[in-house]
């Protein structure tokens, strides 16, 4: 399952990027997504279905993270913990770089704990947790 997965978070990367530079198809973003997940981060939990309303939300999303001047995000390194033949937990190193004008770019390494399910076909991710990603763009002056 280790190489499936880390072929999951090369295809996330790569719709990432493509979602950055405003090319992205919502469908096949979401593809990678399981029917419903969970998030947990300091702001708190959230429960969600794979429709319509998380397309729209990943692409205000997008617009957000373009607005704020992010020109990259690029992974660093994949863990992978196994929990079962069916699940693990991805721990993704990321690093993002953001433009502002007239200073130098910034970048920012973070990790996000994603939960993978794999049953039939490709894996998914079906939860993640991560840090207080505001906190963390207001103390670099960004957003």
């Amino acid at each position: 399952m280790d190489a499936q997965v880390r072929k999951l978070f090369e295809r996330y990367e790569r719709l990432f990027r493509k979602s950055l530079a405003g090319d992205a198809d919502m469908d096949e973003v979401t593809s990678v997504y399981a029917s419903a997940f969970i998030a947990a981060s300091p702001a708190g939990i959230m429960v969600g279905k794979n429709d319509d309303q998380l397309k729209q939300a990943m692409e205000q999303g997008y617009a957000r993270y373009r607005a704020i001047g992010t020109k990259e995000m690029r992974i660093r390194d994949v863990r992978i913990s196994p929990i079962d033949e069916h699940h693990c937990v991805a721990h993704v190193a990321w690093t993002s770089i953001f433009a502002r004008k007239g200073q130098t770019d910034v970048t920012i390494d973070f990790d996000v704990h994603y939960l993978v399910q794999k049953l039939v076909g490709e894996p998914k991710i079906f939860g993640w947790v991560s840090g207080d990603e505001q906190e963390v763009l207001r103390k670099h002056g960004i957003g």
